[in-house]
């Protein structure tokens, strides 16, 4: 029997969770309670915060735009997870909702948004992507919702690369044939920042800024071209394999 009830509804609060608590969700979100999942006074749903676990909570109130909620029990205990940072080149619209929402599903622990001479997008927009990130973990059952950093120049993002955290970048040139290998020389559970270039790959001077790197790791996603969204769930499937938490 699976440890987890994939088919119960999940709801992100940002208040703090204990037990006997009361929470008072308001406007759009209470529209989503009552409306949407259509829950009746004294049905369950469950509620994390990022913080304090996941807790089962029953409908105590309801009213046009508001409804209130007590906590009854922590159904599960808060997880963390691996230190791991996708920095990646941002891409327009539904293919950037793709890939943030993935990048949650696989277990990301923040989210770096990179400009570089090929990105195509003009301005990132951070609260639709904050507003994925709470969709994507509400729906798969995720704990831990990574941060969204600020946008930053690739240059930048060099510059302030904090000291001890591996740097994996998805470089075309790198050899194929088994691209776990250089991933296993790193501890497994090290802190690792994961590096992925916009469509049509960084270009010529960027690449070898990254990889003059001494502590850059090499990383090949195959002997296709993949686009950058579908590079996302590749390279952090690798990632997790190697050194996060699929072991």
């Amino acid at each position: 029997m699976a440890a987890y009830d994939f088919a119960a509804a999940r709801l992100y609060v940002e208040d703090g969770l204990a037990e006997g608590g009361e929470i008072e969700i308001r406007d759009d979100r209470a529209n989503y309670l009552l409306n949407v999942l259509r829950l009746q006074a004294g049905e369950a749903i469950l509620v994390f915060n990022g913080r304090d676990g996941e807790w089962r909570a029953r409908l105590a109130q309801a009213r046009k735009r508001a409804a209130l909620l007590r906590l009854e029990a922590r159904t599960r205990a808060q997880t963390g997870g691996p230190d791991v940072d996708y920095c990646f080149a941002p891409l327009k619209h539904a293919r950037l909702d793709y890939l943030v929402q993935k990048a949650v599903e696989m277990g990301a622990a923040r989210l770096s948004p990179v400009r570089t001479r090929r990105t195509q997008v003009a301005r990132v927009n951070l609260e639709r992507m904050r507003a994925n990130v709470v969709e994507a973990a509400e729906q798969c059952g995720v704990l831990r919702l990574p941060t969204v950093e600020a946008e930053r120049p690739l240059a930048r993002l060099l510059a302030e690369w904090p000291a001890g955290r591996a740097m994996i970048v998805c470089d075309e040139g790198a050899p194929v044939a088994d691209p776990l290998v250089a991933l296993r020389a790193l501890p497994r559970g090290a802190p690792v920042g994961l590096v992925v270039g916009p469509e049509g790959g960084f270009d010529p001077a960027e690449r070898e800024l990254l990889l003059s790197r001494g502590d850059a790791v090499r990383l090949s996603l195959g002997p296709r071209i993949l686009r950058a969204d579908t590079a996302a769930v590749a390279a952090l499937a690798l990632v997790q394999a190697a050194v996060g938490d699929w072991g």
